[in-house]
């Protein structure tokens, strides 16, 4: 008989949870005149709606896995939206906002890549002789924003990437293109898009391009620095994404239990710094690992 985790179990009393600014869930109008192509960075205020008091999805594993995540985000406060899935059959292993739009930073290259990736060949050759399949790599892997926004452009716009990801079943209601890298504050994305968009690249002909183009924690790309020396190194490979008061992380995790765990987590939190969401988001993603099969 399987126990629930220790570290779970000695949860100790949580401190009140951090009172933000109220947000608009849409209609975020920043003014965007210049930014640096090759930076997944840049400093403009933003206002932050705080988390809804939503219950986690009812499941085996909520027991266990919902007091440890929820005692994370009333640690640091702000507001968050994560959804995290098994793979093989869609079970929700945990659910807090994933149906609500935040400012996804750099994880909009998900749904860039995806949309490039569903219209061209590999083998296009969309600038500088670099094949799409090159292009995609370092969108990814080094979070280039210039190249997200060349990507989104070459394939027709916003406008036509939404329908593309919506013949693919992602929900085009859950997400705003204001540009493909995710500078732009207007860009909007819910975790469920995201979680879904991984979850058909998975089984995507076009899947090893994708997935080859993901960072790997503590390894490569955006992510060769974090959770370097933990038990998720290797395990773990996703998209980043930074703006000031915005960390976020989207992919894939190898679970000894639950094979492959597709994840969003979205951090929106303007009065907390870029270094503690980080702790934040991998704290979170080193107790998905850690966790126990739920049966007993």
């Amino acid at each position: 008989m399987l126990k629930k985790p220790q570290f779970i179990c000695s949860l100790s009393l949580l401190t009140l949870l951090l009172s933000v600014s109220p947000v608009r869930s849409q209609g975020v109008e920043p003014t965007l005149t210049d930014y640096n192509y090759n930076q997944d960075f840049i400093s403009i205020p933003i206002e932050v709606q705080p988390p809804e008091n939503k219950p986690s999805t009812t499941n085996a594993c909520s027991p266990f896995v919902a007091p440890a995540m929820e005692a994370i985000i009333k640690r640091y406060g702000g507001g968050w939206g994560i959804l995290v899935q098994k793979l093989s059959d869609g079970e929700t292993i945990y659910n807090y906002n994933a149906d609500r739009g935040f400012i996804p930073a750099s994880n909009m290259k998900i749904l860039t890549t995806a949309a490039a990736l569903q219209r061209l060949s590999p083998s296009t050759t969309i600038s500088a002789n670099k094949s799409l399949q090159e292009w995609v790599a370092v969108t990814n892997l080094r979070s280039d924003n210039y190249y997200a926004d060349t990507l989104l452009k070459r394939i027709g716009g916003g406008a036509v990437a939404k329908q593309i990801l919506a013949q693919l079943g992602i929900n085009p209601q859950g997400f705003h293109f204001a540009d493909g890298s995710g500078l732009s504050r207007r860009n909007l994305a819910t975790p469920r898009v995201l979680v879904d968009t991984l979850r058909v690249m998975y089984s995507n002909p076009q899947r090893e391009i994708f997935f080859a183009s993901l960072p790997t924690a503590g390894i490569s790309g955006t992510l060769r620095n974090r959770m370097k020396q933990t038990p998720v190194q290797g395990l773990v490979h996703a998209k980043t994404g930074t703006l000031t008061g915005v960390r976020a992380l989207s992919g894939y995790l190898d679970h000894s239990q639950y094979g492959t765990l597709v994840f969003s987590i979205i951090a929106n939190h303007p009065n907390q710094s870029g270094t503690a969401l980080v702790r934040a988001i991998d704290e979170m993603v080193i107790t998905l690992n850690t966790t126990a099969n739920c049966q007993y």
